[in-house]
């Protein structure tokens, strides 16, 4: 006696199943992007409020105001804010250099980069970010400090 293979599910079933849907979306290219932390933080006006705010602060702290002379302040507000935007889910691409060739020359500390989250945590304080949603978006950035810290 032959045993047959057992039957493939339905289309329906897949359907139902929403596996096939998945695939579909995956294959396709499309993906839905969670964008909560990218609204939570107050969108592209939002996040350009806070970018700004940050430079601004950095430019003025006496512990890390020199790391940035020769920088384009509005260079660096609109990198920050693209990746600042695509890190939380928004619909902004960040194009710039990355964080290890970016920083490689400027021999930053710890400190240096303590400074510079305060300053973040600063200007998202001055834009009403509650602590959570600024909790997400330093979640992301900490991984960075290995590209950054150089000494």
């Amino acid at each position: 006696m032959t045993r047959r293979a057992s039957p493939s599910p339905s289309l329906a079933m897949l359907l139902r199943s929403g596996v096939l849907a998945s695939a579909l979306l995956v294959a396709g290219g499309v993906f839905a992007a969670d964008d909560s932390l990218y609204r939570a933080l107050g969108g592209t006006e939002g996040l350009t409020r806070i970018a700004s705010g940050l430079v601004d602060r950095a430019y003025a702290d006496e512990r890390i105001k020199l790391k940035f002379d020769g920088v384009n302040p509005k260079f660096l507000k609109e990198q920050l804010r693209n990746q600042f935007c695509q890190l939380s889910g928004g619909p902004c691409v960040y194009d710039g250099e990355t964080m290890k060739n970016s920083h490689a020359h400027l021999a930053l500390t710890k400190a240096d980069f303590n400074a510079l989250v305060e300053d973040l945590q600063a200007s998202m304080d001055e834009q009403g970010v509650p602590f959570s949603v600024q909790n997400r978006l330093l979640a992301l950035l900490a991984p960075m400090h290995r590209d950054v810290i150089t000494k």
